[in-house]
């Protein structure tokens, strides 16, 4: 049920091969892709955010601590177990499925960071998972994003790809990346699993720097339900192989706004494929005193229940809409409030606006994607939020998750 348009063309990256198997994680029958890894060419840097979940899953805690002990050659991603609330024996559990892999490829275990993604309290299928390997290390090949996209899917409808080229100094710059997630969505960091590779060189701290600011205007502006996970994690690794250097600053003023493109994209992508999403909803809060201002009242606004009913039955309830900017904690002046429906204003200066009229507003929620704009009037700040509906679907789906 999601909206709009998948994008699934991609660009390969140089120097980054990928694979995807059925494991039986998800199935017995092994009949849906499960179980993913991504090799990346030797010198590459890679950079990451995760969950600040106090229930940060066992990959979570053990990738962190591979990524500070060597530079990252793989990636073994599996979904349909989260390895979550699992303690010490799920960090065990991630640390072999690392060996095995260091095994294979004849790397250390350190060089291996593993993912997760599924049902939460459960111990990980280790050998599903370290029998599968030697398939996944035997087919890996550089056009597989598509599969490697689908491969971490959970309750996604379809795979989340984005992809740029362009060129920098006369030299071809890539970057492609792949995401999952569709509930348990509003992120502390980056609600989902998201990895993204291009083929520059950086150094750690830089790409770290630029994976923070892209994730920021992103991934950490979206909310489906306002849960975060225990397994969050970005990725963005850096091949070296195109030979541009991001050390050179002009560069960066070419390569970040095509990478905060790109982590755009992606992010949009999970909120269209949302569970039993049936709009696409942006909330942009303007005329601010503050960032902190306007995020507050746009997530009110995103993660109304109430707010979030009417959307999905296209009810131009603006009273909910007060109703979500009453309840932030912020100091603003009511009297100085507009508030729009897409072109259609809906209050003005705190009031209901002279010329509205439901047929006018119902108009606006009856479309697939649909604009909620504040404007407070009292400074220079805005910011956006990306949200969707709450649907039947969305009730079902969670209530059947483990059944």
């Amino acid at each position: 049920m999601a909206v709009g348009e998948a994008n699934l063309n991609f660009q390969v990256v140089p120097g980054v091969r990928l694979a995807a198997t059925a494991a039986g994680i998800k199935d017995a029958e092994k009949s849906v892709s499960d179980l993913v890894l991504f090799e990346f060419a030797e010198g590459s840097t890679t950079a990451g955010v995760f969950t600040k979940s106090l229930f940060a899953a066992a990959p979570v805690v053990l990738g962190k601590k591979h990524l500070e002990a060597a530079p990252s050659r793989y990636f073994l991603i599996n979904s349909g177990n989260a390895n979550a609330a699992t303690g010490e024996p799920g960090i065990e559990d991630a640390m072999n499925c690392c060996t095995a892999t260091s095994q294979l490829t004849g790397t250390r275990p350190e060089e291996t960071i593993p993912f997760s993604t599924g049902v939460i309290g459960e111990r990980l299928p280790v050998e599903k998972i370290t029998s599968s390997i030697a398939e996944l290390t035997s087919t890996l090949d550089d056009s597989s994003w598509l599969q490697a996209a689908e491969g971490i899917m959970t309750t996604d409808t379809r795979p989340k790809v984005a992809t740029r080229r362009f060129s920098v100094d006369g030299e071809t710059v890539t970057i492609t990346g792949i995401a999952k997630g569709a509930g348990m969505i509003q992120p502390n960091m980056a609600t989902m699993l998201a990895y993204v590779a291009t083929d520059v060189r950086c150094e750690q701290e830089m790409l770290k720097e630029l994976l923070v600011q892209s994730v920021d205007a992103s991934f950490n502006r979206i909310t489906v339900d306002s849960d975060t996970s225990t397994n969050d994690s970005c990725m963005l690794t850096a091949t070296g192989v195109s030979g541009v250097d991001l050390a050179d600053a002009s560069t960066r003023e070419i390569f970040y706004p095509e990478l905060a493109s790109l982590m755009k994209e992606l992010a949009q992508g999970i909120i269209r494929d949302a569970e039993g999403a049936t709009k696409f909803v942006t909330v942009t809060v303007e005329g601010a005193p503050g960032s902190h201002v306007s995020l507050e009242i746009a997530y009110a606004i995103a993660n109304s229940p109430l707010m979030k009913t009417a959307i999905f039955a296209s009810d131009a309830n603006w009273g909910r809409i007060v109703m979500a900017i009453g309840k932030a904690d912020v100091d603003i002046d009511i009297d100085k409030i507009d508030v729009y429906l897409g072109d259609v204003c809906l209050m003005s200066q705190g009031g209901k606006a002279s010329d509205y009229t439901e047929e006018r507003g119902a108009a606006v929620m009856s479309k697939d994607e649909i604009l909620i704009r504040v404007d407070l009037n009292s400074g220079g700040s805005s910011e956006t939020v990306w949200t969707s509906d709450l649907s039947h679907e969305y009730v079902r789906i969670n209530a059947e998750y483990r059944t």
